[in-house]
């Protein structure tokens, strides 16, 4: 399926020009307005604005020349119109939807441009997982750019992946339609370290003139910091604290803010703006990963622009942060993110600036969605068999593969340990002295087992080691093929048994995330596209996922969101501890260590 492309500024000039003129008639009139200027920040009380061929031609204080007996007159009576709302780094594969359902449950919220990077999808099925992800993105009503993943795998040496990513791949990704840069550059010790590889990735996108995604998640702020800098990134998301946003800014990144599902860094990030007094049109909204859940019952970019509010911020301010600035920030500012003529007329209709109530949403001058509803088509890719058949684990697991053996003799064990904390992706590097049972150990108090299953290749690997901070408490087990990002499976649990049924699930079914509870199953998301994504719409997932957050529930877990950490704790990128299909590895050295700390 193809989609008639849409007009560039030089295919309406003539158009544009003459509407503005009043030598000829706007498309859409909207009349009795409060226009948002986010390049001024100001509201232009009584204002109107011209759509013609689907871009704004004229803003100002009366259209009345615009229109004749063809114009579609809208009165807006008195509200306020903002430009559409854009998300700065995200994945799609964290919704567990593909672009299209992602795009149906996002336009009711008013996002209308996202900047997408599908480096999950690459883990599993290497550049022909991107363009399906590219493809069915450039389908849709609203504006969804891609920026080509660049580690595959995040971190060389430390995992392994079903495809890997190379230089060449992002040189030919440089020149599809709707690639607008380099994903999240998340190998960072590689880039403070000059690695040809990651340099040659960064240099094929500055020569294509894109901008180059940052992902520094290291405390560091020392050489290090300054080095990855250097290296080209031009923004970061990874930032937790005030002083990480100043740091970014200061080296000429961008600060971008995240409030997803799990990740809730922008309450002592934008205190750099609030307290701080610096520059807010260098500090953008974005959400990195929200799940179905959060999409269908809390919002997407509207719940982030609200929640920057409610932590002090201007809301005229917070809205440069979510249009503007992001726009600029990709070389679109003449393209889209603000109520002006020659951009794209993706604007929203709103009674209120601080509580952001959605009245109706227009992409390119169409109306897509009113008061809750989706008013446009959100058109599938067909996505072939091999996106379908990617779970491969060699062979059915059974409790044995689970077991961890002490070491000859012990009757305790000091064990190093993941420590899961709540609302943010890093983890803590925890020791725990555990005890020994008939030359085992198992879950204990508030540790629970972990495992790695291999899926991609069907090696039969399984790594086992602990996890603490989820309270899971009987015999449970919770198993996922979303594993951030080389996407074997995970498998949390206080039970072997309960372990080996639920990984066989998702073998069963191609993929997804469950829950085991007493050798039943009490949840299942499935997730048959590439193990990561559901093609069913959005709120049937989120039901799905709903019953999911239940369940954990019923198994102790009172985290929020805790499926989302759950989903990282093989993110070999972020410190402090985390697994992969290779061993233990303390992400503060970038190196594996034992599972047991030698105590003699």
């Amino acid at each position: 399926m193809t989609q008639t492309p849409f007009p560039t500024w030089p295919d309406v000039a003539t158009d544009l020009i003459a509407v503005a003129a009043g030598r000829a008639a706007a498309d859409k009139v909207f009349r009795n307005a409060k226009v948002v200027s986010v390049h001024t920040r100001e509201v232009l009380d009584g204002w109107e604005v011209a759509v013609k061929s689907g871009r704004f031609a004229y803003v100002g204080p009366s259209a009345a020349h615009c229109i004749d007996d063809q114009t579609e007159v809208i009165n807006i009576k008195g509200q306020f119109l903002i430009p559409g709302l854009c998300d700065g780094h995200m994945h799609i594969e964290s919704g567990m939807l593909t672009p299209a359902e992602f795009a149906r449950a996002v336009i009711p919220h008013g996002t209308t441009s996202m900047f997408t990077d599908p480096h999950e999808i690459a883990n599993v099925l290497g550049l022909d997982g991107v363009r399906m992800m590219h493809d069915e993105a450039m389908l849709q009503a609203i504006n969804i750019f891609t920026q080509m993943p660049s580690c595959a795998p995040s971190a060389p040496g430390l995992e392994t992946t079903g495809h890997e990513i190379s230089p060449t791949d992002v040189a030919e990704a440089m020149t599809w339609p709707g690639i607008i840069g380099l994903g999240e550059m998340m190998n960072f010790p590689g880039v403070a370290n000059a690695d040809p590889k990651m340099l040659a990735e960064i240099a094929a996108t500055q020569r294509a003139g894109k901008t180059v995604g940052g992902h520094y998640a290291s405390p560091d702020l020392g050489p290090a910091f300054h080095a990855y800098a250097a290296g080209g990134p031009a923004d970061d998301h990874e930032g937790t604290c005030v002083e990480d946003a100043v740091a970014r800014v200061r080296q000429g990144m961008r600060s971008m803010m995240r409030l997803g599902s799990a990740w809730y860094d922008v309450e002592s990030q934008i205190k750099a703006v609030t307290e701080g007094g610096l520059d807010p049109r260098n500090f953008i909204l974005c959400t990195d990963d929200c799940h179905s859940g959060t999409l269908v019952n809390d919002g997407h970019m509207n719940r982030a622009v609200r929640h920057a509010i409610e932590c002090g911020c201007d809301p005229l301010v917070a809205l440069q942060m979510a249009t503007i600035n992001t726009a600029t920030h990709f070389g679109l500012e003449r393209e889209l993110g603000s109520i002006t003529p020659g951009r794209r007329a993706d604007l929203i209709v709103t009674s209120d600036l601080t509580t952001l109530p959605i009245g109706q949403v227009y992409a390119r001058g169409d109306l897509v969605a009113s008061n809750g509803d989706v008013l446009c088509d959100c058109p599938h890719l067909e996505w072939p068999s091999a996106a379908r058949d990617t779970v491969h684990m060699g062979k059915t697991l059974t409790e044995t593969d689970f077991e961890i053996q002490a070491p000859e003799g012990a009757d305790t064990v000091v064990a190093n340990v993941i420590g899961v904390i709540e609302n943010q992706a890093p983890t803590k590097a925890v020791k725990s002295t555990l005890k020994v049972k008939q030359g085992l150990i198992g879950s204990q108090d508030n540790v629970c087992q972990i495992a790695l299953v291999e899926r991609h290749k069907g090696t039969g690997t399984v790594v086992n080691a602990f996890v603490t901070g989820f309270d899971y408490s009987g015999e449970m087990a919770i198993a996922s093929t979303v594993a951030h990002d080389s996407h074997h499976m995970i498998v949390v649990g206080t039970d072997r048994k309960n372990m080996a049924m639920a990984a066989n699930r998702l073998a069963e079914v191609g993929g997804g995330i469950t829950v085991f509870q007493d050798q039943a199953e009490l949840a299942l998301v499935e997730l048959p596209i590439a193990g990561l994504m559901s093609d069913a719409p959005a709120k049937v997932v989120a039901a799905k996922a709903d019953k999911l957050v239940n369940a954990m529930k019923a198994c102790g877990c009172t985290m929020n969101n805790a499926y989302m950490q759950h989903s990282l704790l093989a993110l070999v990128v972020i410190p402090e501890l985390r697994i992969s299909d290779l061993g233990l590895v303390d992400v503060r050295s970038f190196d594996f260590i034992p599972l047991f700390e030698d105590t003699e």
